[in-house]
């Protein structure tokens, strides 16, 4: 990539306007373009990444380290592109699970390296460290995050964001979030991690579905002490413009791999529980996050079959090869999907009374995903999906307090 000559503030800001104006023209699978006449007080959705005006005039003269993925994106162009076009100096990027281009697979690691598109330094965090060191921020003057989330506890990219955040406090490095809206921010619901239970598929105290955006996450992280030894990082949200919590959002690009579509960041929520039971979410299949199955299951209960295989997204994935019965969650209409304020344990229960080897149908780790060692018990011992969320809705009305400090848009009612 060529070096872009300095110039002066003003034009560095023109250039950035010109970009973004160019973005919103080409406009994206979730947003309309508008029309030229169309006033400035419209109520089209942008981004914080869309909104250049707000942040390139901070990063001017500052040595910069992008933290994205795929998903960093202003319209149909990368943040990388629009922020090198605009003159701004890029020292790195931190890249979280999947890789700075979102193509690696579950679990795979990956290295550090030369982004062979920009030229650009990748420092991968999901690789031999899952967090950038004192000395990968020493040359930094601010840190640009920008990432698409789908409001999960378990979804790394906020704890990639969280131990940015931990090594930026330490270092005095400033930090700016591009807001982004959250898929799943319509509801907040499952039970609150408890300290035991806390790895980088959960880091902090929050429930499964907590209905925040990563801005808002990002000053809860900071506002709560989270970040610990009394740290707090120089932290910028810049928000999403004419966005709610029941705002429909069709994410412009897959999330990762495995989420290929707004059926899959549904059902998510739900399904991602499996992930440590025998039973297959569909990976090695077109429809991970979709189905679910196993090669135990009676075919007179579970009419549905796939057979997973071997794919780029899934080399290796559970149940490789075995012709597995189950259920095909394709046929829910999405409406009905969107419409849902909780999540779906009916699955999860359903496949656990019918599993043959109920002894063996968790595996180790169940309790970092769900957050705590309770629900595998009530499972089972026979309790039902409504008696199982019963128990945690007092913690929940406790979190919701808690983060309300945070909160950048209008909460739920």
């Amino acid at each position: 990539m060529k070096k872009i000559a300095s110039i002066s503030f003003l034009g560095i800001l023109t250039i950035g306007l010109i970009v973004f104006g160019i973005h919103r023209f080409l406009g994206s699978p979730s947003v309309s373009a508008a029309p030229k006449d169309h006033p400035p007080e419209d109520n089209r959705l942008l981004t914080g990444a869309e909104q250049t005006e707000k942040y390139f005039p901070l990063l001017q003269g500052k040595r910069v380290a992008v933290a994205g993925n795929h998903s960093s994106l202003i319209g149909e162009t990368h943040l990388v592109d629009s922020l090198v076009a605009a003159g701004i100096e890029i020292v790195k990027v931190f890249s979280p699970e999947h890789g700075f281009r979102g193509k690696a697979a579950d679990g795979e690691l990956v290295e550090s390296g030369t982004d062979p598109e920009t030229g650009l330094k990748v420092v991968s965090l999901y690789g031999a460290s899952r967090r950038p060191t004192g000395e990968q921020l020493q040359d930094l003057d601010v840190i640009l995050f920008d990432i698409q989330d789908v409001g999960t506890r378990f979804y790394t990219y906020i704890s990639t964001m969280s131990y940015i955040m931990e090594e930026a406090a330490k270092q005095q490095v400033p930090m700016i979030v591009l807001d982004r809206p959250n898929p799943n921010g319509h509801y907040v619901d499952g039970p609150i991690l408890q300290p035991e239970f806390s790895s980088f598929v959960g880091l902090h105290p929050i429930p499964v579905v907590h209905g925040m955006t990563i801005g808002e996450y990002a000053r809860m992280v900071n506002g709560e002490g989270w970040l610990g030894e009394n740290l707090e990082v120089d932290l910028k949200v810049i928000p999403i413009k004419n966005y709610t919590r029941q705002t429909y959002y069709e994410l412009p690009v897959p999330p990762s791999p495995n989420l290929p579509n707004m059926r899959a960041v549904y059902l998510y929520p739900s399904l991602c529980f499996f992930e440590r039971t025998q039973v297959s979410v569909g990976r090695g299949t077109p429809d991970p996050f979709q189905i679910f199955g196993h090669s135990s299951f009676k075919e007179s209960k579970f009419s549905y079959t796939f057979t997973p295989q071997s794919v780029s997204a899934s080399p290796n994935p559970p149940l490789k090869g075995e012709k597995c019965f189950g259920r095909d969650l394709r046929e829910i209409p999405m409406e009905e999907l969107r419409a849902k304020d909780r999540i779906n344990l009916e699955y999860l229960l359903e496949a656990y009374r019918h599993f043959p080897d109920q002894d063996n149908f968790f595996l180790d780790s169940f309790e970092r995903l769900m957050g705590n060692a309770e629900v595998r018990r009530q499972i089972i011992a026979g309790w039902s999906e409504e008696q199982i969320h019963a128990e945690w809705q007092e913690d929940l009305v406790q979190f919701r307090k808690m983060r309300r400090p945070y909160l950048l848009y209008p909460d739920l009612e």
